[in-house]
């Protein structure tokens, strides 16, 4: 009975603190770590450090990619190939905004993409529901499929204590399973994009919309580019720095021998990430004319900053509850575990939906359902299951999407449930799953 209550106010915490949105979320979790103290007399658990740490470093050298200008590179190079290849924008868009989400480590990149592909789309009779919802589902999907991502970072370091089929799973076979399987999830979401919705000249709402003079200037707009515009060299700069610390991160995964050894054993991947992004953030500093007291202003440091409070609070009080009632959990649910482990991939998706937040609902559940029996294996191959915020039209890409969209025709649908976002999305999570569930099986993980 006690462990009901406990988790009852987890929920509460959870639902509470993902209504209310950004730090929110991680203080609640302040609450519920004090009830469970001071009220059920629980021993606290362990705020997860070296998750934190990690997430700390690697927005630190993202927020200072985009201080520093170079992300702009990137995405006039995104921006370039999509103009030269307009019929396809349906499936090439929701690619592109994956690869920068997994080059920047955050969806939250797809902001500056959205009007280029919506005047893409627009200016060549396309629907731009057709890629802008595509590529807003896409830009999320690609994290769990980024070296530099919080969800894969936490993911590692709480994998790294759990041997899957005697086999630890590192940084680079996880990402051997989930980069794939997620571009096999893009590229379904695109097939589908390709086909979704009315054609614009055979859409009665969008006709009578246009039909209005002033509405139809609205509509069509002036061309918003990136093409053309100036990039400096330290710009470039900043942009290889980046690059080159991820491919230095990947190279020691990859090459245990190359990191030093400590205690006998190669450095930790957790800590080779930590040292290789704060580097990288100081090389660009040192190499570029950026201003260090940007850094902290931009979106990607405010995001990464928000997404350490809510791993710190959630993952402390789950923490809490499940290390206090792990014995009997075991007992209870070891059978459920053995006959229907899919059902982990379940839970994960809606806890993502609760807290708005892949990383997040990794921190939350990962480490739980490894405490109670889940093979690691089922852990790596629903990895995707960690992104289910699109279920509802709530999170801030897909309702600035909709925003961008200024034909009408990425919307929420009168029933809410029935809005643009949630048919790709469950494509593009469904997909992902089977072929991460294909590709874990095919290593012997599973």
């Amino acid at each position: 009975m006690d462990f009901l209550l406990q988790l009852a106010i987890i929920l509460i915490c959870l639902f509470y603190g993902a209504r209310k949105g950004g730090v929110a979320l991680g203080l609640l979790g302040g609450v519920g770590i004090v009830i469970l103290v001071f009220v059920f007399k629980l021993v606290p658990g362990k705020p997860p450090i070296d998750v934190m740490l990690t997430i700390i470093a690697v927005v630190a050298a993202s927020a200072t990619l985009q201080a520093s200008g170079g992300l702009d590179v990137m995405l006039q190079a995104a921006e370039k190939l999509l103009r030269r290849n307009p019929k396809y924008v349906s499936i090439l868009a929701p690619f592109t905004t994956c690869f920068l989400t997994m080059l920047c480590g955050t969806g939250h990149v797809v902001y500056t993409m959205l009007p280029i592909i919506y005047d893409i789309a627009i200016k060549n009779g396309i629907r731009p529901e057709r890629p802008m919802a595509g590529s807003s589902i896409a830009s999320q999907m690609g994290i769990m499929a980024s070296p530099v991502s919080v969800a894969v970072v936490s993911l590692v370091a709480f994998l790294a204590k759990a041997p899957a089929a005697g086999t630890t799973v590192d940084f680079v076979m996880l990402l051997s399973i989930t980069i794939p399987s997620t571009l096999a999830g893009v590229l379904m979401i695109g097939i589908f994009s390709w086909f979704r919705g009315k054609d614009l000249d055979k859409d009665p709402e969008f006709q009578a919309l246009i039909a209005d003079p002033e509405q139809r200037k609205r509509v069509y707009g002036e061309s918003t580019t990136l093409i053309g515009k100036q990039l400096a060299t330290g710009q470039w700069v900043a942009m290889w720095i980046f690059l080159a610390g991820i491919a230095v991160v990947a190279l020691l995964g990859a090459v245990p021998s190359l990191r030093p050894l400590v205690a006998g054993k190669p450095l930790s991947m957790i800590l080779t990430i930590q040292m290789f992004m704060l580097l990288a953030g100081a090389l660009i500093i040192v190499f570029t004319k950026t201003n260090p007291a940007n850094i902290a202003k931009n979106e990607v440091f405010r995001a990464g900053m928000i997404a350490v409070i809510a791993v710190f609070g959630i993952a402390w009080m789950a923490d809490t509850v499940f290390e206090a009632n792990l014995p009997a959990l075991k007992a209870s649910l070891s059978d459920v575990v053995k006959t229907h482990p899919w059902a982990y991939g379940l839970v994960l998706l809606l806890v993502s939906k609760l807290v708005n937040s892949q990383a997040a609902a990794i921190s939350a559940m990962v480490p739980v359902a490894l405490s109670i029996g889940v093979p690691p294996g089922y852990v790596v191959a629903f990895a995707a299951a960690s992104y289910g915020y699109y279920i509802l039209p709530t999170y801030p890409s897909d309702l600035a999407t909709i925003q961008f969209d200024r034909s009408g025709t990425t919307h929420i649908g009168k029933y809410v449930i029935n809005h643009s976002f949630i048919a790709p999305g469950l494509i593009g999570v469904a997909t992902s799953c089977l072929v991460g569930y294909l590709l874990a099986s095919g290593r012997g993980l599973i």
